[in-house]
This record gives structure tokens, C-alpha cells and sequence, in this order.
């Protein structure tokens, strides 16, 4: 099949790469445009663009898939699918209708369970036992279409939004092959969402990402994977930013100072009064500074009897 590819961040460069080496033809990509980074604020393009431009295909990169431009881009191609995969715009009905076998998208959910934006960080939120990938065929309302395929993916104690992107990007990008291939010989129909079990993905915001002492210990151990390597959980020592990359959970219930106080340090951690139980902190980063390990942090920053606060 002669296929389009829109994806922007690194989630989606296992697809691109696998989707290349397959027996269909990439014949183009489209790309979220450049966007400034880092101090000082230089154009950087996303993983997407860096790798198409490594395998030598054509890149584009419009403001909008609502254009004119697209539109007629897209007649010219003359695309039998369109793959999509974290793009980062929503597409236009009239863009779906476009390829002959319609436009294909990567979920890094079971749906229909996290629709949306975010569904790594929201399943480790809310304590998930278990994730996945769903290949849909897309349709105008959000992440909705017919279900070609889906595989399951244990949620180990200690993963983080970053293992589990990892694993969850290679496995779509096998999941998607196998299922252009299905449609490819004329057998994607599809299978509808259910009905039960709807549950959104909104975006994260960085408001999130700051611990409240007051919950359970394993609510706030789940706050700090969903949210490495970003936004990254934090807390403030005495008025400053502080950034909690890694963390273990205790296994004491009977808590009784007040949330945030830090009960003891050493080598292994620096152990955190929660409303429920007590966390370790293993890893941490003052503002402006590289993140350090416990045993390395305290040497520069004894936290003996040091309170945590949300502000």
C-alpha cells in the first residue's frame, strides 16, 4: 500500500521505522512544525522530523490539516491509508475520507478506556494493573472508531510514564503493521468500542504534578512514575522548587507527624510522613540543579526533621 505517516514525538519513531521496513511504501510524513526549546528558546524539530530525514522521505510540516493546501497535498498523494500516531492535532473529517482505505491511528490505551491525550500518565494514575496498544480506524469524535487490533501490557510496581512509553511505542508499531496488512488484503473491518468502560485522558498539566502530603503514600508514589521523565513530581523545601524523580514506597501505615515531615535519611533514602503511610525518596533535584541520588543530595542538604510543603 502506498501509505502517508503523521507523527511529531519519539512515541511514534518506532511505527515510522517499522512502517519503512515493511512491504508498503512511505510516500510521505507530516509533522508537527518547529517549535522553540530549551534556554534559549532555539527551533528544534521533534523525533519524527529528525527521522524521516535520516531515511530520506518527504517531510511536511503544515500549521494546520485544515488548509487548502493539505487538502490538495493529500489528493496528489493519492494515499491508500493514512497512519497516525501522537500527531498532535485533531484531523479534519473531510481529511479522513481522503485516503482509500481511511486513516489509521496507534493508541497507547485499551480503549475504550483513556480516550484522549495522556493515556500513559492517567492509567499509572489511577493505579491500572494493566495497559495497551489499539490500532483504530479513525472517525470525526475522539479516539471512538472501530477497534482493528489491541494487546495487553502489564503495569509493573515500578514503571514509570517513560517505561511504559517505551514498551507501549514498540509494540504499536508491530500491532500496526500486522494490521495494514489486514487491510491490505480487504479484512479490517473493525470492531466497535464498547460501550462501557469510557474513561478520558485529558491533557497533563503541570499543577498535577505537585505532591499533596495528605494523600496515601501509594497515591503519591503513582504522581511520581506517571509523571517521569515529565512534568516530574515536586514539592517545596523551605519556599523552593523541589523535583522527586524516584521514590519506594514503605510499608508503615501508623504515620502520625504531620504530612510532609521527614522522618528519617540515610543512604537508601529520605523516608516522607504521607497522610496514609510513608514514601522514600531516592531520587531528587533541587531548581537549577542535576538530579541526584538520596545518598548524594544530603550530602549538600541535611533534611533531618525538614518539613515537605505544596507551597
Amino acid at each position: 500500500m502506498r501509505l502517508g505517516f503523521a507523527g511529531t514525538p519519539e512515541f511514534a519513531v518506532p511505527a515510522l521505522d517499522a512502517l519503512r521496513a515493511s512491504r508498503h511504501t512511505v510516500a510521505a510524513v507530516f509533522t508537527q512544525p518547529d517549535r522553540p526549546a530549551g534556554r534559549g528558546q532555539a527551533l528544534q524539530a521533534g523525533a519524527v522530523k529528525r527521522r524521516a530525514l535520516e531515511l530520506g522521505l518527504a517531510v511536511h510540516q503544515p500549521q494546520s490539516f485544515k488548509s487548502a493546501e493539505v487538502e490538495t497535498l493529500l489528493r496528489e498523494l493519492r494515499l491508500d491509508a493514512l497512519v497516525v500516531v501522537a500527531y498532535g492535532q485533531i484531523l479534519p473529517p473531510r481529511i479522513l475520507e481522503l485516503p482509500v482505505l481511511g486513516c489509521f491511528n496507534i493508541h497507547a490505551s485499551l480503549l475504550p478506556r483513556w480516550r484522549g491525550a495522556a493515556p500513559i500518565q492517567r492509567a499509572l494514575l489511577a493505579g491500572d494493573s494493566t495497559t495497551g496498544v489499539t490500532i483504530m480506524r479513525m472517525q470525526a469524535a475522539l479516539d471512538t472508531g472501530p477497534m482493528l487490533a489491541s494487546r495487553t501490557v502489564e503495569i509493573a510496581p515500578r514503571d514509570t510514564a517513560g517505561s511504559l512509553h517505551d514498551r507501549l511505542a514498540e509494540l504499536g508499531a508491530a500491532l500496526i503493521c500486522e494490521a495494514l496488512d489486514a487491510v491490505a488484503v480487504g479484512d479490517a473491518a473493525g470492531r466497535p468500542q464498547p460501550e462501557q468502560g469510557v474513561t478520558y485522558a485529558g491533557k497533563i498539566s503541570k499543577a498535577e504534578a505537585l505532591i499533596d502530603w495528605t494523600e496515601p503514600a501509594g497515591a503519591i508514589d503513582r504522581r511520581v512514575r506517571a509523571f517521569n521523565p515529565s512534568p516530574i513530581a515536586e514539592t517545596r523545601l523551605n519556599g523552593a522548587q523541589l523535583r522527586i524523580w524516584e521514590a519506594e514506597l514503605l510499608g508503615s501505615e501508623g504515620m502520625t507527624p504531620p504530612p510532609g515531615t521527614v522522618l528519617a535519611t540515610s543512604t537508601a533514602g529520605i523516608d516522607v510522613a504521607c497522610g496514609r503511610g510513608a514514601l522514600r525518596l531516592t531520587r531528587l533535584q533541587l531548581a537549577g540543579r542535576k538530579p541526584l541520588a538520596a545518598a548524594e543530595f544530603l550530602h549538600a542538604q541535611p533534611l533531618a526533621g525538614a518539613r515537605f510543603t505544596p507551597s
